[in-house]
């Protein structure tokens, strides 16, 4: 066996089943050993979307995700994916080529220092120098990458490791990191404070972050709820946590949130913010936060604990642990009738009813509404990033959080339809949706050949409005209506772009045409798209498309 040979078998003996990635020079023989394994490999048409494929991989399978590239130009094309997963604490392993060992540092063709360049937003990373290191360099990736709080780990292998004689009799498999030592349970007087605070609380509120589910927490959130009955909001990334149609869930906090969620945020007199930075997105008045709340801040990453506030208890710790532990200890506190009416008819006040006849346009909130129920959210749902983003965050119910699949931490377009692809990669049973923009899918739609070649079934919703959405909302908003580098009129007719690949697809432009649109998508198990007319102007109306036609004719 070759050092490929035994990583490929390294990878096996660590449950892989599926590899996305590009081949290359550098990693060919890792590909040609991939070829006689059990391990199936997915061709992608770019080194990013294998890795956001491998990011939706492991999402659905709640493993870690693997990628691979070659050297230089491939190595650097992953790099947006593994920050997104890193931002995210999504567990990945990245597996990249790199030129032979005496070449390293001579400006070799192809030669990157990938480990450089990715260090700020790897968990770690690994240049193998030694063939017979191997085993235990890929078991402590994984290791790595799925405890503690999760996130990618790199391997670079220089092209002559690859191709080195392995020699069994001088491997060590064991892991044995003496830098990396998890938490054991979380500090009992902490949580012996945070129940004392709790109980003093007249005005408690849950604020659900993404840490939940990387420590599959979610039921034992849940039980707390149901026992205690404090008002749940939460961030992007824990969208799902409670169940988003939950009659104790008031909405997604921030700057693109619900203003029911951040008002009873601000109203609140304690919070219990659990796996969450606690980041600019979600919280503007960091300090002001500081200054009159009770904050509870829970993670098992000891660094995100004071970076951005400080609370007046700390707890580091795993939160399914933590959660477990005020069960027990706290799990008779009651939520006062008097705070639940103030959070049940700020809900009713903040309400808006959504615009449901034809207008010449679809709404696109109206429709993820209706997606939602018509498939009572029993599908997989991915996003890009802009406009659909929120719209679907806001919108669409969603009632497992591994079901909602999005970049919430570091905001890439070009996510949405391979982590589709990705998801749907790990199963077969359950839809998968991704729901995008125009100009986000134009940054992936090269994967559209990896949907056709693999058979991949991915049902594609596009909201199609030749804007940048986000951006010319803000424009409009910050920027006096000055719209500018946003419009993209030029986009193809999307239609006739995936039936090239043979993928069917319709086109809708009012809102009673979204029933059986949803219907006729989903009818069979083929890949499909859907192209949802929006209007330019979403979502501000007229006086948004008035300011802009009186500045047009100006």
């Amino acid at each position: 066996m070759n050092g490929a040979d035994i990583a490929v078998k390294a990878l096996e003996d660590n449950g892989v089943k599926l590899v996305f990635g590009y081949p290359g020079a550098s990693n060919a023989p890792f590909v040609d050993s991939v070829s006689r394994s059990s391990i199936k490999y997915v061709l992608s048409r770019n080194e990013q979307g294998a890795a956001h494929m491998a990011s939706g991989y492991g999402r659905v399978n709640r493993v870690a995700g693997v990628c691979t590239a070659t050297s230089g130009p491939g190595a650097t094309n992953l790099i947006t994916a593994i920050a997104t997963a890193y931002m995210d604490s999504i567990p990945m392993v990245a597996i990249t080529g790199q030129v032979k060992r005496e070449l390293i540092g001579k400006d070799a063709f192809q030669e990157v220092d990938i480990i450089g360049a990715t260090l700020p937003f790897t968990k770690h990373s690994y240049l193998v120098k030694d063939v017979n290191d191997i085993p235990r360099i890929v078991n402590e990736a994984f290791h790595i990458a799925t405890t503690g709080r999760p996130g990618p780990v790199l391997i670079d292998f220089p092209l002559d490791v690859l191709t080195d004689e392995y020699d069994e009799e001088n491997t060590d498999t064991e892991i044995n990191l003496r830098g990396y030592k998890l938490l054991g349970k979380a500090n009992e007087s902490q949580i012996n404070k945070v129940a004392d605070a709790l109980r003093k609380a007249k005005k408690p509120i849950i604020l659900a972050g993404g840490g939940v589910c990387c420590s599959d927490a979610v039921d034992e959130v849940r039980e707390f709820v149901k026992m205690t009955n404090i008002p749940v909001v939460s961030t992007m990334m824990g969208l799902g946590v409670i169940p988003t149609d939950s009659d104790s869930y008031y909405g997604m906090i921030g700057s693109h949130g619900k203003k029911c969620a951040n008002s009873l945020l601000n109203r609140s007199d304690f919070i219990l913010a659990l796996g969450t930075r606690l980041g600019d997105r979600s919280i503007a008045n960091i300090k002001g936060l500081e200054k009159v709340k009770k904050l509870v801040h829970v993670d098992i990453d000891p660094a995100e604990i004071g970076k951005n506030t400080l609370p007046k208890i700390p707890v580091v710790g795993d939160i399914k642990d933590v959660t477990t532990q005020l069960i027990k200890i706290a799990g008779d506190y009651r939520t006062s009738s008097e705070w639940l009416s103030e959070a049940h008819e700020l809900r009713a006040e903040t309400k808006r009813e959504l615009v449901k006849h034809d207008t010449g346009f679809v709404n696109p909130k109206y429709f993820l509404e209706r997606l939602s129920e018509i498939t009572n959210s029993d599908i997989y749902l991915t996003t890009e990033v802009g406009q659909n983003q929120i719209w679907s965050a806001n919108h669409y119910t969603i009632k497992d959080p591994t079901h909602f699949l999005t970049s919430g931490g570091f905001g890439t377009m070009g996510y949405g339809l391979p982590a589709a692809i990705g998801a749907s990669s790990a199963q077969s049973d359950v839809p998968v949706v991704a729901v995008m923009g125009d100009g986000s899918f134009q940054m992936d739609m090269v994967e559209l050949g990896t949907m056709k070649q693999y058979g991949i079934p991915v049902k594609m919703v596009l909201f199609r409005n030749d804007r940048l959405g986000m951006v010319h909302e803000l424009q409009y908003k910050m920027y006096n209506s000055n719209f500018q580098m946003v419009d993209i009129t030029g986009g193809p007719d999307f239609c006739q772009l995936v039936g090239a690949y043979g993928i069917k697809s319709a086109e809708i432009n009012e809102n009673s045409q979204i029933d059986d649109a949803i219907a006729e998508m989903l009818k069979d198990k083929e890949s499909y798209m859907l192209v949802v007319n929006v209007s330019p102007f979403e979502p501000t109306g007229d006086a948004y498309n008035e300011n802009y036609l009186n500045k047009k004719e100006g």
